[in-house]
């Protein structure tokens, strides 16, 4: 008898867990179009758990020209149309973040000097953090935003550099640092949303469902 009440308990938590979302009343698949933890966290912070994540292979590399706003509006849009492919009928989130000073993209570091190079040239200046967000409904509609949030770097010295570097914490992150770990040391103020800084801003993405009928 213990052993079945102790089952339905671990049953109805794991079910609080996970989130239904609903349109018309209907429940929909979730699909994250990423492979991000971050974002997946951070989903899961406003009650959303996807029933798949299916990230997809899509050419990332910056195009002649290109500006840090378009490069995001692009990439977002390329990755919810790759994954459309195999989700038709689903929720389908998709998004990219970028990382801009100026009009030049920094790029994810994925070595030391890459993001020596990123901390110095952010290193007591303003910069933003440009995301884009693209969701697919269930009834075939796409929708893209543009989230601009301005962040203030304080002055860095050469040791507080050295020390952030040997901590591996700037690998793989776009700019060099993550503002969601010690990262944060760094920046004396935000103008705008914070996820979107981290990778996903949930005001904007919960104003998309929202707005257009999807609830959880």
């Amino acid at each position: 008898m213990t052993g079945a009440v102790l089952s339905s308990s671990h049953q109805e938590q794991k079910q609080a867990k996970t989130a239904r979302i609903h349109a018309a009343g209907e429940p929909v698949r979730l699909v994250l179009a990423s492979a991000s933890p971050r974002r997946l966290d951070l989903l899961r912070q406003i009650g959303l758990e996807p029933d798949l994540i299916d990230p997809p292979h899509t050419d990332e590399a910056v195009r002649r020209g290109e500006l840090p706003r378009d490069y995001a509006k692009r990439v977002a849009s390329e990755k919810l149309q790759a994954a459309l492919t195999r989700h038709a009928g689903a929720v389908v989130v998709a998004a990219d973040t970028v990382v801009a000073c100026g009009r030049r993209i920094l790029p994810k570091a994925e070595d030391e000097a890459t993001a020596r190079q990123c901390l110095q040239l952010l290193s007591g200046r303003r910069h933003r953090v440009l995301g884009g967000i693209a969701v697919a409904l269930p009834d075939g509609r796409r929708l893209l935003r543009m989230v601009s949030t301005a962040v203030i770097f304080k002055q860095l010295s050469a040791p507080e550099i050295a020390r952030y570097l040997a901590s591996r914490e700037w690998h793989g992150k776009a700019g060099g640092y993550a503002i969601q770990g010690r990262g944060a040391v760094f920046v004396r103020g935000i103008i705008g949303s914070y996820s979107n800084v981290v990778g996903l801003s949930l005001p904007d993405l919960a104003a998309i469902l929202q707005g257009n009928g999807i609830d959880w």
